[in-house]
């Protein structure tokens, strides 16, 4: 996996290494050992899927604690704008920005 920082505390890029053959495709989504090497303690206790079709505007939503999650997007298939603003309250990156 190729693991990039945004600027944003927290807020990394990750890219699986994906392997073609004739049959189709293959990468690993997951795994605990490279994204705790990365600095990332992200345990997943759910995991949701949605499709969108061209121009959806979709948003996660901070969430403060006991309900704060982390957030993993995957893009199958297309291109999407993604947009990530700091709104916690004493970050160095407050109300900062990034969009890939």
């Amino acid at each position: 996996m190729n693991i990039t920082e945004t600027g944003l505390q927290g807020l990394l890029i990750i890219q699986p290494k994906i392997f073609t053959d004739s049959r189709g495709y293959f990468f690993e989504s997951f795994n605990q050992n490279i994204f705790r090497n990365a600095g990332m303690e992200f345990l997943p206790v759910q995991d949701n899927e949605s499709r969108s079709s061209r121009g959806v505007i979709r948003g996660l939503h901070y969430q403060l604690n006991p309900q704060a999650q982390a957030k993993l997007i995957r893009v199958v298939e297309g291109k999407i704008f993604d947009v990530a603003a700091d709104l916690r309250k004493g970050s160095a990156h407050f109300r900062k920005m990034v969009w890939h």
